[in-house]
């Protein structure tokens, strides 16, 4: 039972373990190797947006119309009401709640 344990989840959990450390030292070692010019700062000042647009894109088009509804309140909302993160995700949220029980 033990060996099991072991050679199963224990090591798969170590090897992701490896590969996520392996890949934060790499990343430091290749950026100490980049020289800093202003093209390079502004690609990395862009990059933070970039990831968050990739992973809410997909999520927005399966969700389809309440999706859209629920992105687009989310955003007024982050304008209006002073970039208050956490009401602008909770009236979000209730426009794809409300959006959905609408029927769409």
């Amino acid at each position: 039972m033990t060996t099991d344990l072991i050679s199963g989840p224990i090591a798969a959990i170590i090897a992701m373990t490896l590969a996520t450390y392996l890949t934060r030292v790499s990343g430091y070692w290749l950026m100490g190797h980049v020289p800093m010019t202003a093209r390079v700062r502004r690609i990395l000042e862009t990059l933070p947006g970039a990831i968050v647009v990739a992973t809410i894109v997909p999520i927005v088009a399966k969700a389809g119309a309440p999706g859209l509804v629920g992105i687009g309140v989310t955003f007024a909302a982050m304008l209006l009401l002073r970039r208050n993160e956490f009401a602008a995700v909770a009236l979000g949220l209730t426009a794809v709640a409300l959006t959905r029980a609408a029927g769409f």
